[in-house]
């Protein structure tokens, strides 16, 4: 296929330096796979604004396409299981990082990486979730499994403004548990309140230098995006046999904590990975998402923009001014 499409491509200008911009690529140049999708939506997440400004740890070689969120149409596949016209989702796996991602009008991937659009969502909404949604549904999902019920007691979620956050906000309350959203954002608490938390605390609340081992127990469960001293002090204050999803290290990987609250609380830490999600598991999220578990006022939490409006996405999510999700209209 000699085709041109539009794609974000971000390139290393040396010293340090990577610059994006808007550029004709050819389909000829994407990488294998059985399945090419026409892009309809993507959206920009913090791993694509850490791809686009040069971190090797999430991708390696430069030139390269951002975007580990893509939602279209089949175009052409190599399988009986897709075929054109299919309406699919892509998220996480390699997408995005080493393998040119949906930050463009096209993608090539391998067709285990497809999901099928649910009938719940449209495509535009699959991006509004994108891998945050998923993400969010995953956390939810694993309080569920290790106990943690609705009427068990408030359930805390951390970084309640960004995407994975916002999200785990309306995606409890919709399953009718009473979220407490954490933010350093006061001037965001009516929209967390009107996403469906129930109370809003301070960055400054969720964060102990006591010293003290735990403390008193606050919290049927967690959510947490953003790690450093926020989870370690969220992890004391749990109450007995409560569970913490922790998705997230924005604010710092490391954790400085006790064995206090495992051995004496039950306190249960559950680490939620999106990328690497087995298919079938998959699948049953997104259904949740499409059904049962779809949040209200999707629309409510998205501002939209074009490729060319991504370098001033990434840096305003870099900067910590985002709320919500960005969508990227292809």
């Amino acid at each position: 296929m000699g085709e041109t499409f539009r794609a974000y491509r971000v390139e290393d200008a040396g010293d340090k330096t990577f610059r994006g911009s808007v550029q004709e690529r050819r389909i000829d140049d994407l990488p294998p796979g059985e399945v090419l999708v026409r892009v309809h939506w993507s959206g920009v997440n913090y791993k694509d604004a850490l791809s686009a400004t040069g971190n090797k740890a999430v991708t390696k070689e430069y030139p390269h396409t951002p975007g580990i969120d893509a939602a279209g149409v089949v175009e052409h596949s190599d399988v009986s299981e897709w075929r054109p016209g299919d309406e699919v989702i892509v998220t996480s796996y390699d997408l995005g990082m080493n393998t040119d991602g949906g930050l463009a009008e096209y993608i090539r991937v391998p067709a285990a990486w497809v999901v099928r659009r649910p009938d719940g969502l449209s495509l535009r909404e699959s991006m509004i979730l994108g891998t945050a949604g998923f993400t969010a549904a995953l956390c939810v999902q694993a309080l569920m499994d290790y106990g943690v019920h609705a009427d068990h007691g408030d359930v805390l979620v951390s970084g309640a403004t960004g995407g994975v956050g916002s999200l785990a906000v309306a995606i409890l309350s919709k399953c009718g548990y009473r979220v407490v959203a954490g933010t350093g954002k006061t001037d965001a608490a009516q929209w967390l309140k009107d996403l469906g938390a129930a109370e809003i605390v301070t960055r400054e609340e969720l964060t102990d230098d006591s010293g003290r081992p735990l403390l008193k127990g606050r919290w049927a469960g967690s959510v947490d995006t953003v790690g450093g001293d926020i989870l370690a002090t969220t992890l004391k204050s749990v109450a007995y046999r409560g569970g913490v999803a922790c998705c997230g290290l924005v604010a710092s990987p490391t954790l400085n904590t006790t064995v206090m609250p495992f051995i004496l609380r039950n306190v249960g830490l559950l680490g939620v990975d999106s990328q690497n999600t087995p298919a079938s598991i998959r699948r049953e999220i997104w259904e949740l998402l499409g059904t049962r578990w779809k949040p209200g006022g999707l629309e409510e939490m998205a501002s939209e923009i074009g490729l060319d409006g991504v370098d001033g996405a990434v840096a305003s999510l870099l900067e910590g001014g985002v709320r919500g999700r960005t969508l990227v209209r292809l």
